[in-house]
Order: C-alpha cells, then structure tokens, then sequence
C-alpha cells in the first residue's frame, strides 16, 4: 500500500521541528510526521509520502524549497511547487489552492503508482484530496484538527470564519472515513454540521512523542533563573501557541490573583517564536508581557522568546518536581500536550471544552476546569500542587496510562481502516452493451444479483420506462435504485411496490439550469433532435457528431450558459444542467446511505458513462467497450476487462472479490 498525507500549513520538514516557527507550525504537523513515520513502518505498507506546499523563505530557511526529502526509510516529503513561492498563513492558503490542486493533479499523474489513500489533515487540504477523488478515483481520509464551528461556539474572532466553516461541512460530507482523537470530537464537533455521517467517523486516538531521552546540553529548564528570582520552586507549565483561543492570559490572571499560588510556585509559558509571531500572535504577546510586567509578578513568570523540543523536554521533567501541566483553553479538539504531561509524570489541570475532558477521564491525572473561570483555574492547580499526597496519584496515574496513547496502534488502526476503503458498498451500472449483448452473461449476472448482498444500481442514458423495459426484455434483475437520463434523474423506491423521483437532487440541479436559454441558443445551429421522449427537465439530446458536440459546447460558452455536454456511440448528444450527470447522481444516492464515489464501483462502456468511470473507487470498463473511453486515465481501481457485456461486469467484480471467479468464466 502507498499511503499520502496531505497538509498544506506550515513549515513542514524531518525532524526537529521549529515549533512555533510560523502560527501555523504547531500540533498537526508533529501529528503528520508521527503517524506518517509509524505508518511507514508496517510490514504491508510499500511507501507513505508527505505532499506539501513548496516556498522560498530565507527567514524560514531553505530546507522548505526542496522538491522532495527524505525523512526516513519509506517515508519522503513532497513538496508542490505553484506561481506563488511565497510561506501563506492559513488564511492566505484559499486563494492558491485552485493552483496548487492544478500541481497536485499533475504530480499524481505523473507517478509511476499512484497512492492507494489520500489522508487530508484540515479541509484545504480536503478540497485538494476530493479533487484527486474525482479525477483519480483515490478515496480519502479527513483530520479536522481544529474545526471552525468549534471557535463559532466560543465566540472567538476569526476572518472568514463561515467560509471556513462550509468548507469543513463539504470535506466531511465527501470523506470516504474521518479520522478524529476522542470520541467528544465524533459525536459533539462533527455532528454540529448537519452532515450525514454513516458509520464513516472512526475515533483513533494518536500517540505521544517521546520525552523520556532528556538532552545533555543545556536548555531553559537549567536557565530559569534569567527570569525567576527562586527558580527552585515548582513551576506551573503551560506550552501553546499564542493565540487567543489558547487563553493564555486568563492563566496568568488566575496566577496573579492567587497569593499562595504566587508565593510557593513560578509560572513558565512557553508561546513560540516570539520573533515570528503574526499580527494575532503580536496581540496575544503584548498582552502576557504587560500581565507579567505587574510589580506584584517581578520574578515570578518567565516567558522566554523561544523554545526547542529539548527544553520542552526538560521543563516536562522539571515539572515532575512538584508542578503542574495546564492548558487552559476556551476549546482544544484533543489536547496532545496533556498526554505528553503524563507521560513524563506531570498532573494537570485543563479546560473542560473538548478532548481534554476525556483524556483526563481516561488518564485519571488531573482536574478539568471552566477556561473562563480564572478563580476555578487557580483552585485546581492549588489543589493539586498544595497536596503531595494527590499530587504523587496524579503523577502515577498518567505515567500508567499514557500507554493507551500509543502511534503504534494509531499506525495499525489508521491502516486497517485504509483497507477497507477498498471494499465498494454499492455497484452502479449502465445497462445498454454493459449488462446486455449476451444472453448466457445477463442470465449469470442475474444468478449473481440473487446471491449477493452488494446493492446495485443501474445508470444509463435512457428513461426510466425504458429502462425498466429494457432489463425486463433481457431478463436482468431489479436494481435497488434507477440513475436515468444519464444522470439527471434518480428514481428511488417508495416502499408500496412503485417509484418516485428524488426531489432533492432535482432542486439541486436547478441551481444554474437555464433550460429555455440553452434551447434558444442552441436553436441556430439546426440539430436533428432526439425524440421527445428522451428529453428531461434537465436534459436536452440531439443525434449528431464529435464536431457537432464542439458546436454546442461554442454555442452555449458564447451565450455565457452553464451545461454538461456527453456525446457518446458516436450518434448522440446530450445537454445536461451543469450538476447533472451519472457521477453526480451516483454521489447523491451514496450520499443517502452514507457513502462516498470512493465506496462504488461503475460498470460501463461508453461515452455516457465516462464521468463516473472516472470517478468512482472502482471502475470496470467492459471488453467491448467504445473508444471513446480510450482516453480514461490509468489510475489504481481502474480495470479493463477482457471478457464483453455482463461477463465483463462479473470478471471486473471477481477481481475485487465480490464475485466467484467461476461466475465470470461460466458467463464469458
């Protein structure tokens, strides 16, 4: 297997990491390394790459404009390189990912294999990876990370906040899987968006770098007297980036309106690179060091400009010492750090809002607290550090438990889950010349609809009467739903023995239909019109040739009018509303249960049914198939069969094990 992880914020590079480097250079990218770097480690994974932004930035340094490096054996960083070599924050990502998706889509096209998974850490990335989805058919993964709807809830600031949030909505409703920490993040973040989730969200909780190997040169936690005049005592720790939703000012405030709290313990904030800090993180800055230049704090707080994981390393260890871990934050998706904490011994104290409350449930090695009650945060630190008794269960519990936070098992589930991406949930077939044009083979394919337990859908060019006369005539099973009018229409069963339209996907496809308009500007150009019949309120046919197709897509690009053009066995034209088509149709029936173009398997042979050979996870092109399908990327899932019509189907379906290889031979 080849494994990609997408993450498109950052500075992301091999180990060491410079933490807080950039506001964008934080927990995700040690999460991408370590589950990149565990992964690559299994025995049945071939390769796993790291596909990233190339840019030039001499303050940044130079390791970041390299093409490709490599991390470890197995695991490489790709970097895509667009017109705009510059470092973007995430905010500024939006308006160079129509050119990075371009790269990304050549640079996939370009590899002599292809990755079997895509795994997109927060949703730029998910946009890049769906459009891989839709050209390549690689199904991906989905890591939120953070999510929008979250810093909606907390009430905090964000530019472009709710175009945020509507591009998170898109990426969970078109992952094949999402991966997320804690099960607070299945059920209360993701459920916030109103998607359909199915049975696709998978709570994997990752692993905890290793901070047992303490440096031997010096680091701050041997400097704390540049800033603390009794650096002995025990320090209350706290590791964030600087921004507002970390709440980093609310704990010095608990700090400074606790007297005992400030006469037995210092206050160490590690906050980034302060020389690298944004304009947000300038404010959050500016804000801790006027707290922190109050008299009553003088040699008390220490807040050095910069840090390595050697120091956080051996702060963690000085924390041990009788201190305390805290993350005070208005919300924190999982809370890494506090794992981290008990690994190396240290109790915390952490906000209530997220993953932190069921880490520290499951650890046993702290309290949770509300991150807008300063008077509360400093209760619990006090309770825990002013009591060695408690303070030494707290330490013992976390040490016990931080096992359970393991990349090894992250590695082994993440890739269990990759498999089964593999295994289709629905077959969508087109009917004319797939599943007819050989009697013995509709009849063999008919016994295997009766057996198995795949659904099965048909779409084809024709209209719902006629197909349903169709597979009467050749004898060929019911299907669960009916695509018709090449994708224009889902026909979907009642539950009394009859049909109805799918009204939702219809309104869906209104949406920049101008049906009229496109009839008038086509009008001039003296088309042979197929029977009224075949029309649809989003289709409109014609019998004519490649060139004719060509004069349509002129005709309509003049008048400015959005529309699909399918031409297929050489003789028919179709004109379909922009959203229409059989990919877009399969989708919206997969939608319905819960899956993704990834999880179905097409079955086709012509023209028509090209988009969604192209997209879905599975595509079988039969052996007699037209040459219009000849220009089909190669891509993994994709199989050319040798056997015609319905055989050919059922050959495509043993090669994924959904059906006897004795079926297809008897067939053939």
């Amino acid at each position: 297997m080849i494994i990609l992880h997408l993450a498109l914020g950052g500075c992301l590079k091999a180990p060491p990491t410079d933490f807080g480097i950039t506001a964008d250079t934080g927990g995700h990218i040690a999460y991408v390394l370590d589950a990149a770097a565990h992964q690559a480690r299994l025995p049945d994974v071939d390769r796993v790459i790291i596909a990233t932004r190339l840019f030039e930035d001499a303050r940044l340094g130079s390791a970041y404009a390299q093409p490709e490096e490599t991390v470890a054996p197995g695991l490489t960083i790709a970097r895509i390189a667009t017109g705009d070599r510059r470092y973007l924050e995430k905010e500024a990502l939006g308006a160079d990912l129509p050119a990075f998706t371009a790269a990304f889509l050549e640079h996939l096209a370009g590899m002599p294999r292809r990755p079997d998974v895509i795994h997109a850490h927060f949703a730029d990335a998910a946009a890049v990876a769906m459009a891989a989805q839709r050209r390549f058919g690689i199904p991906f993964v989905y890591t939120p990370h953070a999510l929008g709807i979250d810093k909606r809830a907390q009430r905090i600031a964000c530019a472009g906040l709710e175009t945020r949030i509507a591009a998170e909505g898109a990426a969970i409703a078109a992952a094949a899987a999402i991966v997320v920490s804690t099960r607070e993040e299945a059920t209360e973040q993701l459920g916030g968006y109103g998607v359909a989730l199915g049975a696709r969200v998978h709570a994997i909780a990752p692993g905890v770098p290793r901070r047992d190997l303490l440096p031997t040169r010096p680091t701050l936690a041997d400097r704390l007297g540049e800033w603390l005049d009794r650096p002995e005592r025990p320090i209350i720790l706290a590791v964030a980036r600087p921004v507002a939703k970390k709440n980093l000012a609310a704990l010095v405030r608990a700090y400074a309106g606790d007297a005992t709290l400030r006469g037995t313990a210092n206050l160490v904030i590690l906050a980034g690179r302060h020389d690298h800090a944004s304009e947000d993180e300038r404010t959050v800055l500016d804000e801790l060091h006027i707290l922190a230049a109050d008299p009553g704090l003088k040699g008390r707080i220490a807040l050095p400009p910069q840090h390595d994981a050697d120091d956080v390393a051996a702060l963690y260890a000085r924390a041990a010492r009788g201190g305390i871990f805290v993350n005070p934050a208005l919300h924190e998706p999982f809370g890494l750090t506090l794992i981290e904490a008990a690994a190396a011994g240290v109790p915390v104290v952490a906000t209530r809002n997220g993953g932190p409350a069921e880490i520290v449930e499951t650890l046993g090695h702290g309290l949770v607290v509300d991150p807008r009650d300063t008077g509360a945060i400093a209760a619990a630190i006090r309770a825990i550090v002013g009591d060695p008794a408690r303070h030494a269960h707290c330490a013992a519990a976390g040490m016990r438990g931080a096992d359970r936070y393991c990349w090894h098992r992250y590695a082994a589930a993440t890739r269990t889950l990759y498999g089964r991406l593999a295994t289709p949930k629905l077959l969508a077939s087109d009917i004319d010349n797939t599943l007819t044009g050989c009697l013995p083979a509709a009849a063999e394919f008919a016994r295997w609809r009766q057996r198995a337990s795949l659904p099965f859908v048909v779409a084809t060019g024709r209209s719902f009467d006629a197909a349903r006369m169709i597979l009467r005539r050749w004898r060929l099973p019911s299907p669960d739903a009916f695509i018709v009018d090449v994708g224009t229409r889902i026909m979907l069963p009642h539950g009394i023995g009859g049909w109805r339209a799918c009204d939702d996907y219809a309104r869906r496809l209104d949406e920049n239909w101008d049906r009229p308009a496109v009839i008038d500007a086509l009008a001039p150009l003296g088309l042979a019109a197929q029977p009224a019949a075949t029309a649809g309120p989003h289709k409109i046919s014609f019998y004519g040739s490649a060139a004719d197709a060509s004069r349509i897509r002129a005709a309509l690009d003049a008048a400015k009018l959005q529309a699909r053009i399918v031409f297929s066995h050489d003789q028919l034209i179709d004109v379909l509303a922009p959203g229409g088509g059989k990919a877009s149709a399969i989708a919206a029936y997969a939608a319905l249960h819960g899956w993704t173009l990834a999880d179905c398997v097409a079955a086709g042979d012509s023209g028509n049914d090209a988009d969604m050979l192209a997209a879905c996870g599975h595509a079988i092109v039969v052996g007699n198939a037209s040459g219009e399908l000849a220009q089909l990327p190669v891509r993994p899932g994709l199989h050319r069969v040798a056997a015609h019509h319905a055989a050919g189907v059922l050959e495509g379906l043993a090669l994924l094990g959904l059906a006897p290889v004795d079926a297809a031979a008897v067939a053939a």
